[in-house]
């Protein structure tokens, strides 16, 4: 019965759609079209199942128009929509030559695309996406000559591109790309091997000169781009990134004036680029990156000024930067890193206001930096290392206060760091090594309280080491080695907790080790070499369980070494070289024993006096103690005595009479029996319990300890807190708690339709939910976290917010519950906390900090908000996206989305595409940078009509451009 059950939903998905456009009065009077259709259908009724074929009972003559469940004659086309596995039996679509559209994308259908697919002579759209369809491409499909869309896409087809696809004179978008992948394939990996369309791209193809839209990426094809492809004057998006492309770009492509996109990364292209390139002044999205090419860039190629996005990295580029990308201010993200590239930078680069990143490292780059890179206000990532540029850093760099990333390393950069880059309070790595910088490191440095890299190895600098880089707090990696830096090692860089590699090597540095540096937690690699320390290595160090490397030779230090396996296993090259270490190491004596030290007579006499008299202040506590306990017990047996009810709602005098309360819950539980509950958390589990009143309510029992103790008082305490300050209708509804020796619990409103996560893991479930029931839900918890951060005083943070936290009621309105992590933000305070939340929500700062703030909220709406759209957590696409990396940002959104419902249309797509954008602004790696739930809640808000109302070729990237 469930094998069947399932089959009767399955078929009960199918979406069967015979549609004219042109022939709608043939197609309906026509008798032998008619029987055709008919026949078609029923033979393919005939090979499903014995099963299965009652389901379509009223499947029965030849006149599909009446009644024939799931067939509707308004239009011609055949479209078929299921995410469960199906196999469909092509063998007599030949059947329906009137057909127009074919829709058979998203499902599970295998097997070989049939030559009788070439009889559809009207078809107009064919989209077969996301099935499992192999074989090769037949050349049949060179007969559909009305075919506007073609789209067969992440599937398995293998072989090469028939030369037949130059025959479809009135082709507009044809999309071959991503065969046999399941996913977007990081930068850094490179193109993993597994597809299948192989051989050449056919000159054939130059005869779509009606084609605007060619997506040929992530397959095997080799041989060069055809010279033909000039001929296809109506293109505006070429994409064959991820092939095994050979050879130059043809010299026609400068005939593509229309060209808005042009990438061609990770393919073995070679050879200068055309000059002709310089014709493609429409150029929004150009990536020429990881290939080979040689030569120099167009110098024209932002005349236009439309650049957006400019990847030409780790190619043998020579030459100046291209002189029109100086005002270029469309320009939002640009990568010459890893060329040879050469030329003076400072007049090379102008102000950008849209600018967010930009690599330029790895050339031979010379001249000064410009103080224009201050007025690029947007700018987060900066990084020119590995040039030979000279001069100072621009003091004015302090007002591009977005930088996240400024690496400046293995240059010639002289004069002293200026003071004015600890305004840059949004920095997360700060590199400026290698260099032959000099002065004092700027004790304004402690006002970049989020930095977590911060290396200045290999130059000038002397003076001490600021106190204050104790509260760049976030700090992993400190290097300051190779330095002439003086005084003593600041006791200050022991607060660094997430400090995992200490460099300080070959400076001029004095005293002895802190002691706090042996506290530090998460410390592996510490390298205090070449300096003159003294004195014996702290005893701290014994208890310090994550070290794992040590060199403390060449300095003047003395004593036992600690006894952890950092210093008994180091090899004597990181011990050698001190006045007199000794202990279980290679190389070193073993330490003297020590000779034990009798007490004297007077001190024993001191020890007795000390006993003495702290059993006398013991005995007196015991007193006081008691004495408290009587007095409690009498106020609880006068708390206790009953008193009747006086309301109907047992919640509304749940204060005047709480054990009545407590007597019923249990009651309509049976003590908690396991047949009431309805779900488990990590430190309670809820029931449903029907009370006396006719109420119905959802009770979280907190899980005690053998001694009668809470197991989490914290949360239960931070969950009570919360709960009593606030009133949304996006939050659950607190009616009471109840802290009892022997069941301890809170009382909420039942919410019935159960947990967001429950219903996306489930199949059905998430079909109920549409693409404006999800915009919904989204909303609703933006304008409960909005409530919670900006009109309460003092602001909430729920520090957990996850699908298995988000209740839906019975008209799907999302309410935000589960407080037992939510912090009361206080003004006067550090709030600083210990870790909470569910990985995979979790902000990334939350890895090197305890300060908990809004932001953190943030990213986990965002987290949760790409969970609703997609149908499931966006897992490592969120790396993809917060490092911008090229294969991610050009995948198309509709493959992201939830493949489960359709695509969304008109309103419902604005609505995505709004979410979507909002999403990945939440992601920001920068806290600062991302918006304020107040932000996110107007934005959610407000009209979609500037949005594109149709979803099928914009790109993540595009998202983020909107």
């Amino acid at each position: 019965m469930a094998a069947l059950s399932d089959k009767r939903l399955l078929l009960c998905s199918l979406v069967l759609v015979l549609v004219s456009l042109l022939h709608f009065a043939t197609f309906a009077s026509s008798a032998t079209s008619s029987v055709a259709a008919a026949e078609a259908l029923l033979k393919w009724k005939a090979s499903l199942d014995n099963q299965s074929q009652p389901l379509l009972s009223s499947w029965v003559g030849d006149r599909p128009c009446n009644n024939w469940v799931g067939i509707a004659c308004e239009e011609l086309e055949l479209g078929v929509t299921s995410p469960k596995p199906f196999e469909f039996w092509f063998d007599s679509i030949g059947n329906l030559p009137k057909l127009t559209r074919l829709i058979l994308q998203f499902n599970e259908f295998s097997g070989p695309l049939p030559p009788e697919i070439g009889k559809l002579g009207n078809l107009r759209q064919l989209f077969l996406t996301r099935n499992t369809l192999s074989g090769s491409i037949p050349q049949e499909v060179g007969m559909m000559r009305s075919l506007i869309e073609l789209d067969l896409s992440n599937n398995f087809f293998t072989g090469a591109i028939p030369a037949s696809l130059g025959n479809l004179s009135e082709l507009e978008q044809l999309y071959l790309y991503s065969n046999n992948i399941s996913g977007p394939i990081p930068e850094e990996l490179g193109l993993l091997q597994h597809n299948n369309l192989s051989g050449s791209i056919p000159a054939s193809i130059g005869n779509l000169t009606k084609l605007n839209i060619l997506v040929l990426f992530q397959n095997k094809l080799s041989g060069s781009i055809p010279a033909s492809i000039g001929k296809m004057a109506a293109l505006s998006d070429l994409n064959l990134y991820g092939n095994k492309l050979s050879g130059s770009i043809p010299t026609t492509i400068g005939n593509l004036t229309k060209l808005t996109k042009l990438i061609l990364i990770i393919n073995n292209l070679s050879g200068p680029l055309p000059l002709e390139m310089n014709n493609l002044t429409s150029l929004r999205n150009l990536q020429l990156g990881r290939n080979r090419f040689t030569g120099q860039l167009p110098q024209q190629i932002c005349h236009a000024r439309s650049l957006v996005i400019f990847g030409a990295n780790n190619n043998y580029f020579t030459g100046p930067i291209p002189k029109t990308l100086k005002n270029c201010s469309s320009l939002k993200r640009v990568r010459l890193d890893g060329n040879q590239m050469t030329g003076n930078i400072a007049d090379a680069f102008g102000i950008y206001p849209t600018l967010d990143y930009i690599d330029l490292s790895g050339n031979n780059l010379y001249g000064e930096l410009s103080s224009k890179w201050g007025q690029c206000h947007n700018l987060t990532s900066l990084k020119i290392s590995n040039n030979n540029i000279s001069g100072r850093i621009p003091p004015e760099l302090g007002e591009a206060t977005k930088l996240g990333v400024l690496d400046f390393s293995s240059n010639h950069l002289t004069g002293n760091i200026p003071k004015e880059l600890g305004r840059l309070t949004s920095l997360l790595q700060l590199l400026l090594n290698d260099n032959q910088l000099s002065g004092n490191i700027p004790s304004e440095i402690g006002m970049m309280s989020i930095l977590t890299h911060f290396n200045l190895a290999a130059n000038n600098l002397n003076g001490l080491i600021p106190k204050q880089l104790g509260e760049c707090l976030r700090l992993q990696f400190l290097n300051l080695s190779k330095n002439m830096l003086k005084g003593r090692i600041p006791s200050e860089i022991g607060s660094l907790q997430s400090l995992q590699d200490l460099d300080l090597s070959r400076n001029l540095l004095i005293g002895e080790i802190p002691p706090q540096l042996g506290g530090m937690k998460q410390l592996q690699t510490v390298n205090l070499s070449h300096n003159n320390l003294s004195g014996s290595i702290p005893s701290t160090f014994d208890q310090s369980a994550s070290l794992t490397s040590m060199d403390i030779s060449y300095n003047e230090l003395e004593g036992p070494i600690p006894n952890i396996k950092a210093f008994h296993e180091a090899p004597i090259t990181a011990l050698q070289n001190n006045k007199g270490l000794c202990g279980n190491a290679t190389g070193l004596k073993a330490c003297p024993k020590a000779i034990p030290n009798p007490l004297s007579k007077r001190s024993n006499q001191f020890l007795v006096i000390i006993l003495v008299s702290l059993l006398g202040t013991m005995f007196i506590i015991f007193i006081i103690v008691g004495v408290l306990l009587i007095f409690c017990r009498r106020v609880r047996k006068t708390e206790d005595k009953p008193r009747e009810a006086q309301n109907d709602n047992l919640f509304a005098i749940w204060s005047y009479d709480g054990k009545m309360v407590y007597e019923n819950i249990i009651d309509a539980t049976e003590e908690f029996d396991s047949k009431y509950c309805i779900g488990v958390g990590g430190y309670g589990s809820v029931y449903k319990a029907d009370l006396p009143t006719s109420q119905v309510v959802a009770v979280k029992k907190l899980h005690s300890l053998p001694d009668g103790e809470i197991c989490n008082q914290k949360a239960f305490t931070s969950e009570i807190s919360a709960l009593t300050e606030i009133r949304h209708r996006n939050i659950v509804k607190l009616y009471g708690f109840c802290s009892h020796p022997r069941h301890s619990f809170l009382v909420y409103e039942l919410l019935e339709g159960g947990s967001l996560m429950k219903i996306l893991n489930s199949e059905e479930g998430a079909k109920t939910l549409d693409w404006i029931k999800r915009a919904n839900i989204i909303k609703g918890v933006a304008n409960a976290l909005s409530y919670m951060h900006h009109d309460c005083s003092p602001p909430i943070i729920h520090r957990d917010i996850s699908s298995k936290n988000i209740l839906l009621d019975q008209e799907y309105e999302a309410h935000i519950a589960d407080f037992g992590t939510a912090r009361l933000l206080k003004p006067d305070s550090s709030n600083w906390t210990s870790l909470a939340g569910t990985f995979g929500y979790m902000a990334p700062e939350l890895a090197y900090t305890m300060e908990v703030n809004e932001k953190c909220d943030v990213y986990s709406f965002g987290v949760l908000t790409l969970e609703i759209i997609m149908g499931k957590h966006p897992g490592d696409l969120i790396s993809s996206l917060t490092s911008s990396a090229f294969t991610t940002l050009n995948m198309p959104l509709k493959d992201v989305l939830d493949q489960r419902l359709s695509l969304p249309m008109n309103e419902a797509a604005r609505e995505v595409l709004s979410i979507a954008k909002i999403a990945i602004a939440c992601l920001h790696t920068v806290p600062q940078s991302r918006p304020t739930m107040q932000q996110v809640s107007q934005e959610l808000s407000t009209q979609k009509l500037h949005l594109p109302s149709t979803l099928h070729m914009i790109t993540l990237g595009e998202v983020v451009d909107l």
